[in-house]
């Protein structure tokens, strides 16, 4: 594209009219020569000796129960990168929206963690494209998110306790494509999953797009291997059978039996389109589950539907002479995809309670 959306390193040298704004707590509205103007912030006191342009204002607090607006843009273009850190106790009671073109409801709308493929509050490195996490606990996005009047991003804080957000969101100001769909993200658990039953991802995307990603942050109830499931599509109009079935849990997300390397031992990976980049062992104690963080993206092979999308994934391990056992595994899921407007509104985000990550 040479309009001043996305590029790369082909078109990288090629001149564009588009204009690059940032917005972050130095520069709220990321409007052009405001940045580092601040004279009151959360560096206020450590800048006190330097005064304006010391960074006075480098980060926010989020009191509990309250919304904050971290970017609200009138225009048109393109979000193309987020950056943000915050304290991994916060990463289940703030969540993410994100609303396009003046909607009143969020195409986007996750806890923050998950978003950043971090659902268990804790920190592991990710190195892929769209999303990078790095020490200790830098959230990158690229996902490229255009919008053709607005965009905005809140963040709910639903804690008990206020929480301190440092953050950038660098986009473009430039005109639009008319075949360019809108991004989409939606978060789901099943805690515990029921017997027999599958987890959904989702299910209720209707209109015109592709899918483009997954997230699972897994935790194993039983002993033994659990992976055996299969991750299902079902498109435009199937009904008891998908058109794409996987072939196990593992395989879907890159990866072969068991991820067994060396013999006796899980062994993570982080590629830039597929991972099993988190794992955490139970410790002899309190912690007692393996708990697992996987992403796929589909960002060569995006899987494309005309009118509506359902995705699901199996829990299966083993069970005596060699049969299947369904599994009754805690499960969180984030489905990222690009669709046309309007939207299925997204089921209404649980309470703390029930995105606790115990």
């Amino acid at each position: 594209m040479f309009n001043g959306l996305g590029m790369n390193l082909g078109n990288l040298s090629r001149l564009s009219k588009a204009k690059t704004r940032s917005i972050s707590a130095e520069n709220f509205t990321g409007e052009k020569g405001k940045g580092g103007m601040a004279t009151e912030g959360t560096g206020a006191q450590a800048a006190r000796d330097l005064g304006q342009g010391w960074k006075v204002s480098p980060s926010v607090i989020i009191q509990k129960n309250t919304v904050f607006t971290m970017a609200d843009i009138q225009d048109s273009g393109a979000i193309q990168h987020i950056w943000l850190t915050c304290f991994p106790t916060h990463w289940r009671s703030l969540i993410i929206r994100m609303y396009w073109d003046g909607e009143e409801q969020p195409s986007v709308q996750v806890p923050i963690g998950d978003f950043f493929c971090s659902g268990w509050c804790e920190r592991a490195n990710l190195n892929s494209l769209p999303v990078a996490v790095n020490p200790a606990g830098g959230m990158n996005c690229y996902w490229e998110m255009p919008f053709r009047k607005s965009a905005k991003i809140t963040v709910e804080n639903i804690g008990n306790e206020d929480a301190v957000l440092y953050y950038q969101v660098d986009y473009t100001l430039t005109e639009v494509p008319e075949d360019m769909a809108y991004f989409h993200a939606h978060w789901n658990r099943s805690n515990p999953l029921e017997y027999k039953e599958v987890h959904t991802i989702v299910d209720h995307i209707k209109g015109q797009g592709h899918y483009v990603g997954t997230y699972l942050a897994w935790q194993v109830n039983n002993t033994g291997w659990w992976g055996e499931g299969e991750i299902k599509f079902y498109m435009d109009g199937d009904k008891e059978f998908p058109t794409i079935c996987g072939t196990g849990t593992e395989d879907y997300f890159g990866g072969a039996w068991n991820w067994e390397q060396p013999k006796g031992e899980y062994c993570t990976y982080s590629t830039p389109y597929l991972g099993m980049h988190q794992l955490i062992k139970p410790d002899g104690l309190y912690r007692s589950q393996q708990r697992f963080g996987m992403y796929r993206w589909h960002v060569m092979d995006p899987i494309r539907f005309e009118e509506e999308l359902k995705v699901t994934i199996q829990a299966l391990g083993w069970r005596s002479e060699g049969r299947y056992l369904p599994l009754k595994d805690d499960i969180s899921s984030v489905a990222f995809w690009y669709q046309t407007e309007p939207h299925i509104p997204h089921p209404a985000i649980p309470g703390k309670d029930e995105l606790e990550v115990i």
